[in-house]
C-alpha cells in the first residue's frame, strides 16, 4: 500500500477540467505522486481518451462502491449527484491503495511545483485542513451575506453534536483535503458499524463528508491532528475573485501560500463535455451574474 496518492472523482461534464488538471499535475508534480481518477463505469471511455499521454490511474466509481457491501447501489443512484460523489470520494481508501490521499476536485488546478511532504510527514501521518473558515466568513460579513455565517454554523452544529462535542466550529476544508483510511476505518468501526447504518445514510443525514471526517479525526483519535490552513485558494463566489483582482492578487501571487487554485465549474461553463448547457438566453443570464459578482 503507497503512503500517499492524489484522487479526484469526476464525471463526463467535467472531463475537460480533469484534463486540465492532469496537465498542472504533469507540470509541478515533482515527487511523481501517483494520481487516480474515479468515474462512473460509462464514462471510463471518454476519460481514457482526454487524459491518453497522461500518467493517471482510472478506476471506476462502482468498483470502489462495490468494496462496501453495506452501500445500497440503488439507493446511491437517487440521490442528487452532488451527495453520492461525497460518498464515493469518502469511500476511495476501501481500495487499499494508499493510507492517505488528496481528495481533488475537478476544477483545482496547481500552480506550483509541489512535494509530498507538504501533504503528509516522512513518518506518514497527514496534514489535517482545519479552522475556523475565516477565509469565507469574514467577506461574508463585509458583503453581510449572514445567511452564510448562519448556515455553517448550523451545518456544523449538526455533525458536532452526532459526536457530543461543544465548543468550536470547524471548517475541515472547504476543498481538497488531505484524508487518512485510519480516520474512515474508525468511524465505520466505532460509529457506523454499531449501528448498522453505511456513509450513504450519513451523508443523507448531513451531507458534508469533511465534517464526517474531521469531527471523527477529533473524537476518536486515530491519527495526531497536525492542523493546517488550506492548501488550495477556493473562490466560492465571484465577488471574492473580483476582490482579490481589484487589490492585484492573481496566480502569481497566491503560489506563495497556496500550492493550486479551484475555480467553480459555474463560471467556467465553457469548458462543460459536450458544450456547455442550456439555452443562449440562460448562459447569457449566467454570464451577466458571473460579472455582477453573484455567482
Amino acid at each position: 500500500m503507497r503512503p500517499f496518492v492524489l484522487y479526484c472523482k469526476s464525471y463526463s461534464t467535467d472531463v475537460k477540467r480533469v484534463a486540465r488538471l492532469a496537465k498542472s499535475i504533469a507540470q509541478f508534480n515533482v515527487d511523481s505522486i501517483p494520481f487516480y481518477v474515479s468515474v462512473p463505469q460509462a464514462d471510463m471511455t471518454l476519460f481514457e481518451k482526454y487524459l491518453a499521454g497522461h500518467d493517471v490511474h482510472i478506476i471506476s466509481d462502482e468498483s470502489i462502491i462495490e468494496c462496501n457491501p453495506a452501500i445500497d447501489p440503488k439507493k446511491l443512484t437517487q440521490i442528487p449527484g452532488s451527495l453520492s460523489q461525497q460518498v464515493v470520494k469518502s469511500e476511495f481508501w476501501r481500495l487499499n491503495i494508499s493510507i492517505a490521499y488528496l481528495c481533488l476536485d475537478s476544477d483545482c488546478i496547481f500552480i506550483r511545483p509541489f512535494r509530498q511532504d507538504e501533504f503528509i510527514t516522512p513518518e506518514g501521518t497527514p496534514y489535517t485542513i482545519i479552522d475556523e473558515a475565516h477565509d469565507i466568513l469574514y467577506p461574508a460579513l463585509s458583503q453581510r451575506k449572514n445567511s452564510i455565517i448562519e448556515n455553517f454554523r448550523r451545518e456544523s452544529l449538526d455533525v458536532q453534536k452526532e459526536f457530543g462535542r461543544n465548543g468550536k466550529h470547524y471548517s475541515f476544508g472547504p476543498n481538497s483535503p488531505i484524508w487518512d483510511r485510519r480516520v474512515w476505518l474508525s468511524l465505520a468501526e466505532n460509529y457506523i458499524n454499531p449501528r448498522k447504518i453505511s456513509f450513504l445514510d450519513l451523508i443523507i443525514k448531513s451531507g458534508n463528508e469533511q465534517r464526517w471526517y474531521g469531527e471523527a479525526l477529533l473524537k476518536y483519535k486515530a491519527i495526531d491532528l497536525l492542523p493546517s490552513q488550506p492548501i488550495f485558494k477556493m473562490y466560492h463566489y465571484a465577488w471574492q475573485m473580483k476582490f482579490d483582482k481589484r487589490i492585484h492578487i492573481n496566480e502569481d501571487a497566491l503560489k506563495i501560500i497556496y500550492c493550486g487554485v479551484v475555480y467553480q465549474s459555474s463560471w467556467e461553463r465553457e469548458m462543460d463535455w459536450p458544450s456547455e448547457g442550456g439555452s443562449s438566453l440562460s448562459k447569457l443570464g449566467r454570464r451577466i451574474r458571473r460579472a455582477l459578482g453573484r455567482t
